[in-house]
């Protein structure tokens, strides 16, 4: 596979595909390397049984401002723009709208204070009221939005995207990772499990290696995630430590989605949410029955996700199971079997679900952006300082990546 091409992009997300098709329009020669059989990172929907399961991200983000809906309407991929039922427990189960009020009014003062007085340590952790009532209720929130404990959460980061955020949040009744993946220029050279193992630095360019050869560019593109830059899956040159210092600085949360499938009716009813227990930091949010499918997306942040990180799916199954059986019944055990499950914490090549930064590291997402010597470009969802988290950052990542290496190489 040696070969001589302008620019190497490495890794095949909302990232790597953003910036392969900039490139492609720009008519610069490119090849893309994914270590993984497919496209898409941690945009992934699974196919079951004709539904389109996301496995990784699932709403359209800021929506009336996200490539991807652009991308969408371009190739007729139906949007839905209803609201969603995320923050509303249906029937008030083990959540009383008292409770509700109280619960949603803590987490609005803790936001108050992150935005108006911001503790001195920029510690999540350290704006929550003292023995507040509500506590576990903001971290199980600041888990499903950051994947991490509040201790490790820079306030600033984390109101950079409360404040960026426009609240619109759309979903593809076909799949956001469909999408995603389906959207890798055509034009564009694609190899698929061709992991990256190394890249050293040359006079004129660089040279990846990997198992089926050596590719040499005059410019790379990296859009891995933090935890694989800062690891050590791939060499690199002692030149780029200050980067990989700035992505372990930018760790990855921990989040996971389960569905279980509805078998016959059940309590369930169609576009409802519940949160299994609001007073338990760890608790699942449970979106039941999306789009009307016979389903319950089941979604782990934080404390609640590294349970499936440590002790696996079927312990993470057995969690939902019994945590939504307290609230419609014993008897819906019988009506709920595991259907599919993520595990982001345990994929080698990419290591959690998305980055936060840790408290006083707010910066590192514009130090692990720079550009080294007009031949390395970075991308992906950490170098974004307003929408990290989300496939329209990573996507906007590798644009702006893409037209830095467009402009070197016409230098």
């Amino acid at each position: 596979m040696s070969t001589d091409i302008d620019v190497v992009i490495v890794g095949g997300g909302a990232a790597g595909i953003g910036a392969a098709r900039r490139v492609a329009q720009n008519g610069v020669s490119s090849v893309l390397l994914e270590a993984s059989a497919r496209l898409g990172g941690r945009a992934w929907t699974h196919e079951v049984s004709g539904l389109a399961l996301d496995l990784g991200c699932g709403w359209l983000h800021s929506a009336d401002r996200n490539a991807w809906t652009g991308i969408a309407k371009a190739a007729g991929i139906p949007i839905d723009r209803r609201v969603g039922a995320w923050g509303i427990q249906y029937g008030d189960l083990g959540f009383t709208p008292a409770d509700q009020a109280k619960a949603k009014e803590a987490f609005a003062t803790w936001i108050q204070r992150l935005g108006t007085t911001p503790p001195p340590s920029d510690c999540a952790a350290d704006a929550l009221a003292s023995d507040g009532e509500w506590n576990s209720y903001v971290r199980a929130i600041g888990g499903f939005g950051s994947g991490a404990s509040l201790e490790r959460l820079s306030v600033a980061d984390y109101m950079a995207y409360h404040v960026a955020s426009t609240g619109r949040n759309w979903r593809l009744p076909t799949g956001y990772g469909s999408l995603i993946a389906g959207s890798f220029p055509a034009r564009a050279a694609l190899h698929l499990a061709t992991p990256v193992e190394s890249l050293e630095l040359g006079m004129h360019g660089v040279t990846v290696t990997t198992p089926a050869g050596i590719i040499r560019a005059r410019a790379a593109i990296l859009t891995v995630s933090t935890a694989v830059l800062a690891g050590d899956s791939i060499r690199l040159p002692s030149d780029l430590d200050s980067w990989r210092h700035a992505a372990s600085l930018l760790p990855l949360g921990r989040n996971e989605k389960l569905f279980l499938e509805i078998v016959g009716e059940g309590p369930f009813a169609s576009e409802t949410q519940v949160f299994g227990n609001p007073r338990d930091a760890r608790t699942g949010a449970y979106y039941i029955r999306p789009f009307g499918w016979p389903v319950i997306e089941c979604f782990l942040g934080g404390e609640g996700a590294r349970m499936v990180e440590d002790s696996g799916p079927t312990a993470g199954f057995a969690y939902a199971v019994e945590q939504l059986g307290i609230l419609f019944g014993s008897d819906v055990h019988r009506t709920l079997h595991p259907l599919v499950a993520s595990s982001w914490s345990r994929m080698t090549r990419v290591g959690g679900a998305y980055s936060y930064a840790l408290p006083g590291h707010v910066t590192a997402r514009d130090a692990l952006a720079r550009l080294f010597e007009q031949r390395l470009f970075f991308a992906g969802e950490a170098t974004n300082p307003n929408d990290f988290s989300t496939a329209h950052g990573a996507h906007d990542s590798g644009v702006r990546a893409a037209e830095q290496a467009i402009a070197a190489l016409h230098s």
